[in-house]
């Protein structure tokens, strides 16, 4: 089955899905934001098949999230580091870690920790300007114009093309 690519899509939530959406992606990001840079870690953290790890690497690569660095010429040997494009991926990861914490693992078997200070971290989205948190209640979408522009109450609708 042939992927339909959301890459010119008038949403950056589509967009940005076109690029990270397929959840192996995510887990690869997850284990570089982590520090894994070589194929046998994430392979070792994931428990993906070659092929198919090789594949999401090249996506992500291609995507500019990732950057492949060769680390040993003979045989060829190559290192992937997250790119500043990747880097700022954190805060989403975060987000789904702390959203996943709260209502998929009631258990409680995950914290996020500051290596810092060793407290537990509690992901909140903030206005970068006001400093104040973001809640759906005081969000609105609204585009800007350009290419593509149209009444902001159809992107989120599946039933407009």
């Amino acid at each position: 089955m042939k992927r339909t690519s959301l890459a010119d899509a008038p949403c950056p939530i589509a967009r940005s899905l076109d690029a990270v959406g397929e959840w192996w992606s995510l887990l690869i990001l997850r284990d570089a934001m982590l520090g894994s840079t070589r194929f046998d870690e994430f392979q070792r953290g994931i428990g993906l098949a070659t092929n198919m790890l090789a594949r999401r690497l090249q996506t992500l690569v291609e995507a500019g999230l990732l950057e492949r660095r060769l680390y040993q010429p003979r045989p060829p040997r190559h290192e992937y580091h997250l790119t500043d494009k990747g880097r700022d991926f954190l805060p989403v990861l975060l987000a789904m870690a702390d959203w996943g914490n709260r209502w998929l693992m009631p258990e409680g078997d995950f914290r996020l920790v500051c290596k810092d200070t060793g407290a537990t971290l509690h992901p909140v989205l903030v206005d970068r300007d006001s400093g104040r948190p973001i809640i759906a209640a005081r969000v609105t979408p609204e585009m800007t114009g350009g290419a593509g522009a149209r009444d902001v109450e159809t992107l989120y609708r599946e039933d407009v093309p």
